[in-house]
């Protein structure tokens, strides 16, 4: 359980995974310069890039004069955001960490409220920043708890049906108000040591997608709450770190990856009944959205193919995936 006079932490470790995108890591590196204090580390996840990525930012690393605070951490194998991002707490020892996204800028303070934030919450076991996109409004990154229905209002895409069912619809705006959500993006996060002692590391069966859900329900179930901290404020390149992102959600096909995590979730939580619901649920809704669109001249939300390819491990949900071939070492 959450300590009651939970003292302020005295080494934070800064997680940033790459994946082929070492100018991006630089950017973000730049950002946090002028924000290092005594006692932070920044460990760089290179997750089998095989492209120079590890070269290109050890040398700016050394170009910066860096080394004292910063270094990087070469992987083996591409093992999938959960994977990557615990090899790096593995590799440090620490009061916290936060896990960043190397597509975020990290603007001036942001370090300096996530740790005053955990210093008056004590009870936060994830705190989350306030993020921004690049024209500087606000990124939605605070959400309600994904149920199986949850699936009905996404897939129905009205509004009458996501008033009707409030509580199963995720998007949970905040703005500028500190809050205590569901659960929230992991672009960028704050976990006390106490929690991964408690609760453990992520959930590496997720590859990609869907382990920030999971993680903050257990870590709320273990009785820790989620804190939404909007004065630490993050800029969000959207999709720079992994090339998809929801903006681009009725314009193509998810990465099968996404759809091996959304079994798995559901499954894990709600049982392979739940899975079932879900599915069926986002088949209701498209029987709603779907006549919008025809005859109604409303745009696309969903993704192409989506209809079948929810169905992805429906019959092994909580298997762990073989890496996709685009990310394997080597290729």
């Amino acid at each position: 359980m959450p300590k009651e006079n939970a003292p302020a932490p005295k080494t934070v470790a800064i997680i940033i995974l790459n994946y082929r995108t070492p100018d991006l890591v630089v950017d973000c590196l730049h950002s946090l310069e002028g924000q290092m204090e005594p006692g932070l580390k920044v460990v760089v996840v290179d997750n089998a890039s095989n492209d120079g990525s590890v070269e290109r930012i050890e040398a700016q690393i050394d170009a910066n004069r860096w080394g004292a605070w910063a270094g990087v951490l070469r992987s083996a194998v591409n093992g999938g955001f959960a994977a990557g991002n615990n090899r790096g707490i593995r590799s440090i020892d620490a009061d916290a960490y936060i896990l960043l996204n190397s597509d975020t800028i990290v603007l001036p303070n942001a370090i300096a409220e996530l740790l005053r934030a955990m210093e008056l919450r004590p009870h936060a076991g994830l705190i989350g920043p306030g993020f921004v996109t690049r024209d500087g409004s606000r990124d939605l990154s605070t959400f309600r708890l994904i149920r199986p229905m949850s699936e009905l209002v996404r897939s129905a895409s009205t509004g009458p049906v996501s008033r009707l069912l409030r509580s199963c619809d995720i998007l949970f705006p905040t703005g500028d108000t500190v809050a205590e959500p569901d659960w929230i993006g992991f672009a960028g996060v704050l976990i006390r040591r106490e929690v991964i002692e408690q609760v453990g590391l992520l959930d590496e069966g997720f590859f990609m997608y869907f382990e920030d859900a999971d993680y903050c329900k257990r870590v709320r179930n273990a009785g820790w709450t989620i804190l939404y901290w909007p004065a630490a404020t993050i800029i969000h390149l959207l999709g720079g770190s992994s090339g998809f992102s929801s903006e681009s959600a009725s314009r193509g096909r998810a990465p099968r990856y996404f759809y091996e995590s959304r079994s798995r979730y559901f499954a894990k939580h709600f049982g392979h009944m739940g899975l079932l619901l879900a599915n069926l649920a986002w088949l209701s809704g498209r029987c709603i959205s779907l006549p919008r669109e025809l005859f109604g001249n409303k745009s696309p939300h969903q993704r192409e193919r989506e209809a079948r390819d929810n169905w992805i491990n429906f019959f092994d949900p909580l298997r762990i995936p073989a890496l996709p071939e685009e990310m394997k070492a080597g290729q």
